[in-house]
């Protein structure tokens, strides 16, 4: 699976994450990874979750509010025989109807829609994240997102526009 090229239609706000951004990602979360239960909130492509399933995680649950980019990702998952689950849904009502608690979750809205804060808060107020959980962070440079308190700052780095981090949960505080 890995090497494999996935579809990328063109779509309004749609950025994959690149490929050399996707590699450092991953060696961070490599002692991780393996085994672990992920949520890919704003999937896209799928770039990330799938880029999870060939590193070993569990399980991915990936959340694409656009029925169009949900369906290519089911088809591109079907194609490089992988099992995960797709939901065609908004980011926050999911979040919302409670469930699967993730040890990792990729957190990569359309810049232009700041839903960061949102999406954090959401994850924090619905039991979405386990105790330790990572959660990686894409946004563009110069933007500071609102996160909860307990998110506690990892690794970061910057490529071209975008920033790029990854946090990791600590306590129970969600303020922000």
């Amino acid at each position: 699976m890995r090497g494999s090229r996935i579809a990328v239609p063109d779509a309004p706000g749609l950025r994959p994450t690149p490929e050399r951004v996707r590699e450092t990602l991953f060696n961070w979360l490599a002692p991780v990874i393996h085994g672990a239960r992920c949520l890919d909130l704003f999937a896209g492509t799928g770039a990330l979750g799938i880029e999870a399933l060939s590193r070993g995680a569990a399980q991915v649950d990936f959340v694409e509010a656009d029925a169009r980019l949900a369906d290519l990702l089911r088809a591109n998952l079907g194609r490089l025989r992988q099992d995960a689950r797709v939901h065609a849904a908004d980011a926050q009502r999911f979040l919302e109807q409670g469930g699967e608690h993730y040890d990792v979750v990729f957190l990569d809205p359309p810049f232009a829609a700041n839903l960061w804060g949102d999406a954090a808060l959401a994850l924090e107020a619905h039991g979405r994240l386990r105790e330790s959980a990572w959660i990686y962070v894409e946004s563009p440079v110069g933007a500071e997102p609102e996160l909860p308190q307990n998110w506690a700052p990892h690794r970061e780095g910057r490529a071209g526009d975008v920033r790029y981090a990854l946090y990791r949960r600590v306590g129970a505080s969600a303020k922000l």
